[in-house]
């Protein structure tokens, strides 16, 4: 039996068309989700720009500081999955609004910390809970419940949500952290998290079907039942794909991603650039430039997937991303020069460029259950990102550099280049 939201209007017997001369509702959806996500990034921007003052103020080294950001990395990660299956049980703005709500109480709580394991709590455990239910399985589920036609654009902008986030956040918190200190910083995120719940609660819809309209480009589906059992589903999905090459090297591909991104430049590009005398707002600019960038070049390489072929398209810029890196040591210095603007650049163009062309492999390979296979991708990509958080700490103190880290990363993502260009291209059946 199939069941509809309160809100649903009856069931059209046909397609329901949109009416001639007006913006389809599926758009709206898509902008309310690119404003959550932007909220919701306020708290990615923050891990990088904690590590020296909560060094300065509590002692705490630069390693146990890295696990706890690897904790969130982590664990973001982990839960992408299980959200998923917990948006086709529940519905999506439930689930987003209480993800919201947990970020927001995790942050605040920081405020009040005094010990190391009191940031793994908040920091690493309930922020990293709220924000697995907020990533880009999100922004998948989106796409595939309300677009037929332009999902791979439609992909790439709310992906772009993120780095905008990062753009508007990142120069604020900075400052705040410079002039103020880590604690009302921490209080901003807090409160962009919070801010964004009545958007959530308010003007999200679960599917087309409780507006009485088609997805973008296709016909009318009704909207179907909750699925029961998210957890057994998402595991099942999980043992299904593992049995396929293309699960393996799409996973081992976004590990290198968010090892090189989020657990590499978003957490260590800060204290980096401190080390060779840049000022910390000086490094956070440069990487809120990244935002800019990233915003374009995600855009971007979902209008490529529309047209090009993903698995190509993702061994482009992984070979791209390798290469920046391994010249970031040299370009390294108290003050911003032309080279160093130019990397920012050409990285912030391939920052999540990614996810397009990983969304469009598993839409391809696994059909309905892609938005979970996809959760499960992502979850490789944060582990990823846990472990080079966490041991490029452990080489900060260590070694006194961050050199080994950057070719290290470099020389992973000429990888991935190589795993990208085997992934066959004939969709692979799951079987029970």
């Amino acid at each position: 039996m199939t069941q509809t939201a309160p809100d649903a209007a009856p069931a059209p017997a046909a397609a329901a068309p949109n009416p001639p001369g007006r913006i389809h509702r599926a758009w709206f959806v898509a902008a309310v989700a690119f404003v959550t996500i932007i909220g919701a990034a306020a708290f990615a921007s923050l891990p990088g720009l904690l590590i020296d003052p909560l060094h300065e103020e509590f002692d705490w080294s630069r390693g146990t500081i890295g696990f706890a950001v690897s904790v969130n990395l982590a664990l973001y990660g982990l839960t992408a999955p299980f959200a998923a299956a917990l948006m086709d049980r529940f519905g999506i703005r439930k689930v987003v609004a209480l993800a919201l709500l947990v970020i927001s109480g995790g942050t605040a709580a920081t405020v009040w910390m005094t010990a190391s394991w009191q940031l793994v709590l908040f920091w690493g455990v309930l922020v990293g809970l709220g924000s697995g239910s907020m990533a880009l399985a999100f922004a998948a589920t989106v796409t595939n419940r309300w677009f037929t036609a332009r999902r791979g654009l439609v992909t790439g902008i709310l992906t772009a949500a993120g780095a905008s986030g990062q753009l508007i956040f990142l120069p604020l918190l900075s400052w705040l952290v410079v002039h103020h200190g880590w604690r009302p910083a921490a209080v901003t995120v807090s409160l962009a998290a919070l801010a964004v719940v009545p958007f959530v609660w308010l003007l999200l819809r679960d599917h087309p079907a409780d507006v009485g309209l088609a997805p973008y480009g296709g016909g009318y589906a009704e909207k179907p039942a909750p699925a029961l059992g998210a957890a057994r589903r998402t595991v099942t999905v999980l043992f299904k794909a593992a049995r396929t090459g293309p699960f393996w090297l799409l996973a081992g591909t976004f590990a290198i991603c968010g090892a090189s991104t989020n657990g590499l430049v978003k957490t260590h590009f800060v204290p980096a650039a401190h080390d060779h005398g840049m000022p910390v707002t000086a490094a956070a600019g440069l990487l809120a430039v990244i935002g800019v960038f990233d915003v374009i070049g995600t855009i971007a390489s979902g209008w490529f997937t529309d047209r090009f072929e993903a698995r190509r398209l993702l061994a482009v810029y992984y070979a791209l991303r390798g290469v920046s890196l391994l010249f970031l040591p040299m370009l390294l210095a108290p003050s911003v020069h032309p080279p160093m603007v130019f990397f920012i650049i050409f990285y912030g163009l391939d920052w999540v460029a990614t996810v397009p062309p990983t969304i469009a492999l598993c839409r391809e390979h696994y059909g309905q259950d892609s938005a979970i296979v996809f959760g499960w991708v992502l979850a490789s990509h944060q582990v990823g990102a846990a472990l080079v958080a966490f041991l490029g700490g452990l080489a900060r103190d260590a070694f006194g550099s961050y050199d080994l880290v950057w070719y290290a990363s470099g020389a992973l993502c000429a990888m991935a280049a190589l795993m990208a260009m085997v992934i066959r291209r004939r969709p692979v059946a799951l079987t029970a």
